[in-house]
């Protein structure tokens, strides 16, 4: 009589990866980053050519530069938030994702309270909403295959 055995070709996993095979999140992040700094540049240069002004009661307006500037400084400080809770959170992706709309919500609070017309108000809330939309999912997908 002949036994013959099975040998898998494939094992599957699902304990967690060691520290050290782990993709570090700002890799990711910080391309994530660059795309929301220059989609929200060109969103608000189109804007700016339909006709919203970004202009505060002073009747001084945000440069199209700035746009990119700002984004770019907010995602990477996201960037640093995800990946302190990849080392720290004990479920870092929902940690970070309820941390990042809360923060986004609080951006929220300049475009309605510096006196912005509404125009421009609700213009500055759209790009505040495409950055994260961009930025956070990417950084959520890092940091739910980190674990």
């Amino acid at each position: 009589m002949s036994t013959t055995a099975q040998v898998p070709t494939h094992l599957a996993s699902s304990a967690p990866t060691p520290a050290g095979e782990r993709q570090p999140v700002w890799k990711h992040g910080v391309a994530a980053a660059v795309v929301a700094s220059v989609a929200t540049s060109v969103l608000a240069a189109v804007a700016s050519a339909a006709g919203i002004s970004f202009a505060d009661p002073t009747g001084a307006s945000i440069p199209i530069a700035g746009f990119a500037q700002l984004t770019l400084v907010f995602s990477l400080v996201g960037v640093g938030i995800a990946a302190v809770m990849a080392r720290k959170a004990r479920r870092p992706r929902s940690t970070f994702v309820r941390t990042a709309v809360a923060l986004t919500a609080l951006s929220f609070v300049p475009d309605l309270t510096f006196g912005f017309d509404a125009a421009s108000a609700a213009t500055l809330i759209t790009l505040h909403t495409v950055a994260a939309a961009i930025v956070v999912p990417t950084l959520a997908w890092r940091l739910s295959i980190t674990r």
